[in-house]
């Protein structure tokens, strides 16, 4: 007895002395990856990413090799090294997630989506984060099963639930429905480049940008700061607007209805001077037109162009108010008003009291009239 214990002190000295000496190749080991992480994104990435589980992944390989050669015999060593080699499962699939995260995200680090034309980084950037999210979820599924295989009981029950595989598949089919549909929508949206993080979207009425994309759902950072939360089967169902699919540039208009009285040409001319006067206008569109007359008033437009949704919204505002003061200050006449006149009375000719009106009649007087007028009446 006091043999198997000795023995079992021993390698714990050594495993302790080995863990020692692992620790201080390994800080070494890192500071050569740091001063080389400069030039490579990978290197730089794995000491973020891979530093923590490969030390926890060293320490219980080294723990349970001091188990193998050192442990005692007795009723605790199965357990013992059951749970050992549980935790080497489990830390070893914590590693291989490591190092997929940091190439990844040394893909991630090469994108640009900081300059005007993103649009492709920003699909590449889709892609290559849902990807990630589908590795380290098929990884830790690996793990878990490798766990669960190391039990007896698991591998027989794996064993007679193969034989009942296709019930227990459309079961779990109907059950996860829902959720199996927002995980292949979430797959098609990062590969059909319908929509992409950082993208201008209108869904339910409300305007935002893609926050994050997951595979069950997106975030919608709004306007005014709220998320609106969606699933991603919502995005390959039902009609959305994306105002950055193509490009960022956008079009938009400004309405007013003003008296009939409007010069509408020193309206054109003073709309070129608002746009050139300011940087929020890109250049490309700049048109002004009355749309529509009714009653007492007439519509005037004015279609404008911006580099992105934000700055046309900025320039819209300047525009509408820009117009209304120079109506205010140089033409107040034209200003939206109501009129009342009361006309004076015309008297009606007697030679024209009793002269029927042909032409007022609802199909004329001629013969196709009459006849169209009694197919109508049913006469």
């Amino acid at each position: 007895m006091s043999d198997g214990w000795g023995r079992l002190v021993s390698a714990v000295v050594v495993a302790a002395a080995a863990f020692g000496l692992f620790l201080v190749a390994e800080h070494l080991f890192r500071r050569v990856v740091r001063r080389l992480g400069r030039r490579s994104a990978v290197l730089a990435e794995l000491t973020v990413h891979a530093h923590r589980p490969f030390l926890w992944f060293a320490a219980v390989v080294a723990v349970r090799s001091a188990g193998a050669f050192g442990l005692p015999d007795g009723p605790w060593q199965g357990p013992v090294s059951h749970g050992l080699g549980l935790a080497l499962i489990g830390v070893g699939g914590w590693l291989v997630a490591g190092i997929l995260t940091s190439v990844e995200q040394a893909a991630l680090s090469r994108l640009r989506v900081d300059v005007p034309d993103n649009r492709h980084a920003r699909r590449l950037q889709t892609q290559v984060t849902l990807v990630r999210r589908i590795t380290v979820a098929g990884v830790a599924l690996i793990a878990l099963g490798a766990m669960l295989m190391t039990f007896p009981m698991a591998r027989a029950a794996g064993t007679s639930l193969l034989a009942s595989a296709g019930v227990i598949g459309a079961v779990a089919a109907l059950a996860a429905q829902s959720l199996l549909g927002n995980v292949f929508a979430g797959m098609q949206i990062a590969f059909s480049d319908a929509i992409r993080l950082d993208d201008v979207v209108i869904v339910e009425n409300e305007w935002g940008r893609i926050e994050d994309i997951t595979l069950t759902y997106l975030v919608i950072h709004l306007w005014d700061d709220r998320r609106l939360v969606m699933p991603t089967s919502y995005f390959m169902s039902q009609p959305f607007e994306n105002w950055t699919r193509r490009e960022a540039a956008l079009l938009g208009t400004v309405e007013l209805d003003l008296d009939w009285s409007v010069p509408v040409e020193e309206m054109r001319e003073e709309l070129r001077r608002i746009l050139g006067d300011t940087d929020l206008w890109d250049g490309r569109v700049s048109v002004l037109q009355v749309t529509d007359a009714v009653n007492t008033l007439i519509r005037v437009r004015a279609l404008v162009s911006a580099a992105d949704a934000p700055t046309l919204f900025d320039l819209r505002c300047l525009v509408r108010e820009q117009l209304v003061r120079w109506v205010r200050r140089a033409h107040p006449y034209a200003l939206p008003r109501v009129r009342t006149e009361q006309a004076p009375a015309t008297p009606v000719p007697k030679s024209a009291e009793h002269v029927p009106d042909h032409d007022a009649r609802l199909f004329g007087d001629s013969l196709d009239g009459r006849t169209r007028e009694r197919a109508f009446n049913g006469r």
